[in-house]
């Protein structure tokens, strides 16, 4: 009896904090400035991307030209290997510059590794997979397409 009657007391304190507190957290959040949205080449690349228009993607990354930002990097990678033909050695060549400036671009390893695997380096791919699994602590959408990569190749050996 003793036990129900100080949850029961201990629930009612709670409540009575979240409700005192639930007005000011409202006005925190609409003071609060709105994220920062992406710039204006990211979001047309990825317009292009998206609508597989590599050429475009990279006429407009090319002339953003922010080769010291790892999306830009990435991107490069991601529309000259999905472009037709693909060149594998210039993507390559930007998968390793996005990683040298954010190591743990989560997309880039991805790429990176889907790169390798078109290059059959399967060790390679898997080491951008083991990578991807120390920085996706809970797991995420990344590892998870490489994993799914690299098993569909093993099973077209």
């Amino acid at each position: 009896m003793m036990k129900s009657l100080n949850w029961n007391l201990a629930r009612k304190i709670l409540a009575s904090i979240v409700m005192a507190t639930a007005p000011w957290v409202v006005s925190v959040a609409a003071d609060t400035p709105p994220a920062k949205s992406d710039p204006t080449w990211l979001t047309d690349a990825r317009a292009s991307i998206k609508s597989s228009n590599y050429e475009q993607a990279l006429k407009q990354l090319q002339s953003a030209n922010e080769v010291n930002s790892a999306d830009w990097n990435n991107l490069m990678g991601y529309s000259l290997r999905k472009k037709q033909p693909p060149d594998l050695a210039a993507s390559e060549k930007y998968y390793q510059a996005a990683l040298k400036i954010d190591p743990s671009h989560r997309s880039a390893m991805e790429y990176y590794g889907e790169l390798l695997l078109m290059k059959k380096d399967l060790p390679g791919a898997e080491a951008m997979l083991a990578r991807l699994d120390k920085a996706c602590l809970f797991g995420c959408e990344e590892y998870s397409d490489l994993k799914a990569s690299i098993a569909q190749y093993q099973g077209k050996k």
